[in-house]
């Protein structure tokens, strides 16, 4: 196991000087974690300033003390996204670090009702977020390693989605929600694959992709027993990798029998994998990523009208 699964990163931008709590932060260099500020010493405004000027983007701690951290990043969140001071990257950054510590949580007790309420209240974060910030998805950056990568990935599609149903569809509030907690969750069922194949830098063999595959319907089964889901929740997580040709899994289901978050899901998980940095493969930029999913689409990977009305969307998004 890598030693950075032991450490978090966090932007100095979500840290706020002198009301931080008391935990020990480190820098990065060479691959070793430094002392920088020790549980004693506050960080200050000078500490953010002196960062700043050296470039420094990203402090970490030690996953030990994650619940301190969380508990106070989650609950001084809504108030510095309204702050009219700080930029929309930013902010961002803010929102993406903070709901990227929600859902390791979430993956790694997804019964817990204490995670699921963090989890709603997220949502509402990055809901609030997408539909007021014309720069929201170009400023969540990806601020983890590859080794996170899964839960990076959880949080773009979430918003991602979410703006697709806020701008096409009069979803009820709670619809919306439920929305977001299936984006957060929908790869939960990558917990039941080995690190081995999930951080492999070459082709999977045929077993290892059929493995993958199975992803999608163990993370339904294992959340529909839990009992705390919705309908919505599980559609996505079950059906983000069905295709609208019927050339997808876990069900081969295709057209409209795809649980329409399930159809939104799917393009979003795409266009999300494609722009991002994976153990094998460097991102794609925004062009070529439309690139490759008009050829999907074609193909009849995604339905047409709803195709065409996220081009329009995050085409909309990136020009701005």
């Amino acid at each position: 196991m890598s030693k950075d699964r032991y450490w978090r990163a966090i932007s100095i931008d979500s840290i706020s000087p002198e009301c931080f709590p008391n935990v020990a932060l480190f820098l990065k260099s060479g691959g070793n974690y430094v002392l920088y500020k020790d549980s004693d010493r506050m960080f200050t405004v000078a500490d953010y300033h002196r960062l700043e000027r050296n470039f420094t983007e990203f402090l970490y701690v030690r996953s030990g003390d994650m619940e301190a951290l969380n508990e106070f990043m989650e609950n001084s969140l809504a108030g510095m996204l309204a702050r009219e001071d700080l930029s929309s990257t930013a902010k961002g950054r803010m929102l993406y670090q903070t709901s990227v510590n929600c859902v390791i949580d979430m993956f790694e007790s997804p019964e817990t009702t204490a995670n699921l309420l963090r989890c709603r209240n997220m949502v509402q974060n990055i809901l609030q977020h997408v539909a007021t910030d014309t720069h929201a998805i170009e400023s969540l950056k990806t601020v983890i390693d590859n080794n996170f990568y899964i839960f990076t990935h959880s949080v773009q599609v979430t918003a991602l989605s979410l703006l697709v149903h806020e701008k096409l569809f009069e979803l009820a509030h709670d619809e919306m929600i439920d929305v977001g907690i299936g984006s957060l969750i929908h790869d939960y069922g990558m917990t039941f694959i080995t690190s081995e194949v999930l951080d492999k830098n070459d082709a999977l063999s045929d077993i290892e992709y059929w493995r993958v595959k199975q992803h999608t319907q163990k993370g339904y089964e294992y959340l529909k027993r839990c009992g705390n889901y919705s309908e919505i929740v599980l559609n996505i997580v079950r059906y983000h990798h069905e295709r609208y040709d019927g050339n997808g899994y876990p069900t081969g289901i295709k057209g409209d029998d795809i649980p329409r978050s399930g159809q939104v899901a799917a393009i979003c998980d795409v266009y999300s994998a494609l722009i991002m940095d994976r153990p094998q493969r460097k991102a794609n930029s925004h062009v070529d990523a439309i690139k490759i999913m008009r050829e999907e689409a074609k193909n009849g990977a995604f339905k047409p009208e709803l195709f065409k009305n996220f081009l329009e969307i995050i085409n909309e998004r990136n020009s701005t």
